[in-house]
């Protein structure tokens, strides 16, 4: 049992499935995301709004739902992006 751990732990290791690639493919979805959100989103909630962005009326129902869209199109975009083997 112990060496089937071991087996899986030096499988997942030796294949890191995140690389600087894809993490900065990730970050320019969301802020792009986070940016057409701001101007787009048109009925805010009544919440505070988030003192970083500097945008009034952009709370956190806000940005959880234009980072929740950013995932989508940087899984999408990375998805498709090692499938025509662009990145590795």
């Amino acid at each position: 049992m112990e060496t089937e751990v071991y087996n899986i732990f030096k499988i997942l290791s030796a294949h890191p499935l995140w690389s600087i690639q894809v993490s900065i493919i990730m970050l320019i979805s969301n802020l792009i995301s986070i940016g057409i959100g701001r101007y787009a989103i048109k009925v805010r909630s009544f919440g505070p709004s988030i003192p970083i962005l500097g945008a009034e009326g952009f709370g956190l129902p806000e940005l959880l739902a234009t980072t929740s869209l950013g995932h989508i199109i940087g899984a999408g975009t990375i998805l498709g992006l090692k499938s025509i083997e662009i990145i590795s």
